[in-house]
Parts: C-alpha cells; structure tokens; sequence
C-alpha cells in the first residue's frame, strides 16, 4: 500500500510539472503569436490597445480561450501541489489552494473581458449604436479591466505560489536550491507589484525583468524536477 501511495505521488507531482511547464509554454506562444498590440499587459498605450482590438476580433476569441486553458491548467497545478503537500502544513497548503484558485478565476475573468472585446470588435450592433470614438472606449474599458485582473491574479498566485514553495523547502520534496528560490522569487513577484503601485521608481524595465525572470527560472526548475523526477527517492522510501 505504502509503495502504491509513493508511486501515485510521483505521478502527481508528474502531472503537476506537465501542466506548470504547458502554463508557461501556452503563456509564451500567446505572448509571441497572439496578443501582440492587443494586450494591454504588454503595453502602456491604453488607446493604441483599443484601436489594435477594433480589428482583431479572431486573436481577441484566441485569447479567451487561452485564458481558457490557462485556468484549467493552473487549476491542476494549484490542486496537485496541495494534495502532495497537505501532510506538511494541511492550512498552509489549504490557504494557498484558496489563494490559487483565486488568481486562476481572475483569470478567467480576463478571458471574459478578452471575449466582451471581440463582440464589440465583430458585433453590427456596435457599429450601428455606437460612434467610433464610443466603440474605441468600450474596447478600452476591456484592456484595462484585463489588466486589473491579470495584475491582481499575478499578485495572488505568487502568493500561493509562496505558500507552496515553503512547503516544498519543508518538506524537501524537490532540491533545497529549488524551492528556496521558489520561495524567494515568489515573494519577489508579489511584493514588488504591490510596491511598484505606490513607488514610481519601481516601475523601471530593469525591475519588471527581474522579477519576471526570477519567477521563469523558479517555475521552469520546478516543473522540470516534477516531470523528471517527480519527487525525490528518499521521501518515496519512507
């Protein structure tokens, strides 16, 4: 029984690493072949967005359904990491599920918002009610509520994110080096979107890549252990 319950956590934390690397694989491809000038994450000019989504209605639906896709992936990883991580700290493993779920919500939340654009974008009864001035708003309306909950979703995931890593170093379930700069670059992410709110000066490209990459390095680590080793031998011997 014991050597059965070792090995179906090994394919969990399998499963885990597959669906943290394919978040990661589908967010790059989306960001490279998708939303380029459509997305206002990627981007600081709110009316060059609006007008790009007026004339992008097929990548606006592709959008959504990568929004789609992404829940359901964050979804898997947010309820795996719990289930191999319950037995050491079943509240913090609980909160941090919570906290998750939260963040792939407001992340399906965007997928929404990405949808309401290509209605407007598509839609005759737009064109016929609205001016273009109106519709460009309407679109704006659209990327900023986007960015709303794709900025808060970021800060809560990393924080769950934390919350899971901690778990991982406790546990050592994967390499101290591993969920030690999982844990770091997690709280890194989080607080410096909060700061950077009301600290101007944290606003800079300079931070904003280190902190991106901090949280790819640790990601990509993690969920290459999982789908490569899955956890380490000497927690499945016990």
């Amino acid at each position: 029984m014991q050597a059965a319950d070792s090995i179906g956590q090994v394919r969990l934390a399998r499963i885990v690493g597959w669906s943290l690397l394919g978040s990661i694989v589908v967010g790059i491809a989306a960001a490279t072949f998708v939303v380029q000038g459509i997305d206002i994450n990627l981007t600081a000019d709110v009316e060059a967005t609006a007008r790009n989504m007026l004339d992008a209605e097929q990548r606006l639906r592709a959008k959504a359904y990568i929004g789609l896709l992404t829940f359901a992936l964050s979804t898997i990883v947010s309820l795996g990491l719990f289930l191999l991580l319950q037995a050491y700290g079943r509240l913090l493993a609980g909160w941090s599920l919570l906290i998750g779920m939260a963040a792939a919500v407001l992340v399906l939340t965007g997928a929404v918002y990405s949808m309401n654009a290509a209605e407007i974008a598509s839609t005759r009864f737009y064109a016929d009610l609205t001016s273009q001035d109106q519709r460009i708003m309407l679109s704006a309306l659209q990327a900023t509520s986007d960015y709303t909950s794709f900025h808060l979703a970021l800060v809560l995931s990393s924080a769950a994110y934390a919350g899971f890593f901690y778990l991982l170093l406790k546990s050592r379930l994967i390499p101290v080096m591993i969920s030690g700069w999982g844990l770091f670059a997690s709280l890194f992410v989080a607080s410096m979107i909060v700061f950077r709110d009301f600290i101007p000066a944290l606003t800079n490209d300079f931070v904003t890549i280190a902190f991106i990459l901090s949280n790819l390095i640790a990601l990509i680590a993690t969920g290459l252990y999982f789908v490569i080793k899955g956890i380490r031998a000497n927690h499945v011997n016990d």
